[in-house]
């Protein structure tokens, strides 16, 4: 028997060019362009409850900057599309956090200004937003065997180390279908020794299927693992040393591998195996309770997934299938039960 136990309670562009954020003042959000435009009127989530720290924390006595060293630094995404997915896992983290306080969120955004749907649902939030300009991407973007993975945002990732403000030396990216059921501070300590990226790693992955026959028959390509035992990992749970992101200039090589994808076809997926080819083999490993993905399951109509044998702290819905869609469908797997209680989308009964 299976239990999972509750704890209480991304340089080739200029970053100017790159990037529109908010101003350096930390009481102050961003300013979207004029053409951008909000769609806040067609959602509609409940106010979240209050979360403060234990008596316990350390630190914070009084919030001033972004860069305090007493936060803990997660960005994610907010897209139309998987904004209620977003909200949910937001709603997590402050919910299993013995400090929540002290957790600072960085939204990525690049279509919408969702700041004020954010402050109305969590209205003590530590939050900043930052605009990533698709078209940054779009011209590096690749077909993909799934049109929601040639998304712009997906890549936003990259641009992490240019995106945050330099103060902020680590980061936890985490995607927007998974809750977590553990306190993230436990994550956030991670030790990633001397490496960049910190991720649960599965070594009995069929590392080969995510690049094509040109890649492997090709030794320009396929010699980048030379000297190296790589392993799958999943992007949507990362922790990132920025500052040696910034020092070794991960984000040009990363688009390098892009350039490449667009002249020789080299993998099939989105954003996922760029990263591949720069950090696998090279990744600090974290125990497996911490990405138990694939709850999604796959293109079969009604597929659902088991968790993985072993404890869970984060429960990731990695996949096609999404648990807001089947639980408004009438047609959940038994595992969506799971992140309902996370849920704040609907009006206040």
């Amino acid at each position: 028997m299976l239990m999972i136990v509750l704890s209480p309670s991304l340089q080739s562009f200029p970053p100017a060019e790159a990037i529109r954020s908010s101003s350096n003042s930390d009481t102050t959000y961003l300013r979207f362009p004029n053409q951008i435009q909000t769609t806040n009127n067609r959602f509609s989530f409940r106010k979240s409850s209050l979360f403060h720290n234990a008596e316990e924390c350390t630190g914070l006595q009084k919030f001033t900057s972004v860069c305090d060293p007493f936060l803990v630094h997660i960005a994610i995404t907010l897209d139309v599309e998987y904004l209620r997915g977003s909200i949910a896992a937001v709603h997590s983290v402050l919910q299993h956090s013995l400090c929540p306080e002290n957790v600072f969120f960085h939204f990525l955004v690049s279509e919408t200004n969702l700041e004020n749907l954010v402050r109305s649902t969590f209205p003590e939030l530590k939050f900043k937003v930052y605009y990533f300009d698709p078209e940054i991407v779009r011209n590096l973007i690749s077909t993909s065997v799934r049109q929601a993975l040639e998304q712009p945002l997906n890549y936003a990732r990259n641009y992490l180390a240019d995106l945050l403000e330099p103060c902020v030396r680590r980061v936890i990216y985490l995607d927007s279908d998974l809750v977590l059921v553990d306190d993230v501070s436990k994550l956030w300590s991670t030790n990633l020794s001397l490496k960049t990226v910190g991720a649960p790693e599965y070594c009995h992955a069929n590392f080969s299927k995510y690049f094509t026959q040109s890649f492997w028959s090709d030794k320009r390509f396929s010699g980048t693992f030379t000297g190296r035992k790589p392993c799958y990992f999943n992007t949507g749970v990362m922790v990132i040393d920025l500052v040696r992101w910034r020092r070794f200039g991960y984000t040009k090589k990363i688009e390098r591998w892009m350039e490449i994808q667009k002249n020789d076809r080299i993998y099939e997926l989105g954003s996922l195996p760029p990263f591949l080819l720069v950090f696998a083999g090279h990744v600090a490993p974290i125990e497996h309770r911490w990405n138990q993905h694939g709850l999604g399951g796959d293109n079969v109509r009604g597929s659902c997934r088991d968790l993985h044998p072993g404890p869970v702290s984060l429960l990731h819905w990695s996949g096609s299938g999404k648990p807001w869609l089947r639980l408004d469908s009438n047609r959940p797997c038994p595992l969506d039960s799971l992140w309902a209680p996370y849920d704040l989308y609907g009006p206040s009964p």
